[in-house]
């Protein structure tokens, strides 16, 4: 088991940023996608946002033009910085590792192996 640890989740007014951080340090093997994928109450998990090994980016509709992932490789740290956000964007955060996959395919989350124990945001109205 690779652990992924999140950090950053909070509580925030509608508008507000948030900054989600996870520590990939424990993840020794070639890095191929790795994602953000959040699970709101009583919905499916849907993917948010990937960066691949080429750091070509990809990122959910919902999400485009607020959202921005980042990798620090020599933190070992992914990064998603929320903003403008919108009480529909509520949801647990987890970050993600795939091991194998030429880019990120976000609606197919068999592709992940590897996911932290997510990190709970909350954005109210």
């Amino acid at each position: 088991q690779v652990p992924l640890v999140e950090s950053g989740g909070n509580s925030v007014q509608a508008g507000g940023s948030l900054r989600l951080s996870c520590d990939v340090s424990g993840y020794p093997y070639t890095r191929y996608c790795m994602a953000w994928i959040r699970q709101a109450p009583g919905k499916a998990r849907e993917g948010v946002v990937g960066i691949d090994r080429d750091d070509r980016t990809s990122y959910a509709d919902s999400v485009k033009g607020r959202f921005t992932i980042s990798a620090d490789n020599a933190k070992k740290t992914l990064y998603l910085q929320m903003n403008s956000l919108k009480p529909e964007d509520t949801a647990t955060y987890y970050c993600a590792i795939a091991t194998s996959g030429d880019t990120c395919y976000l609606n197919f989350l068999n592709m992940f192996t590897f996911w932290g124990q997510g990190t709970q945001v909350t954005v109210s109205s």
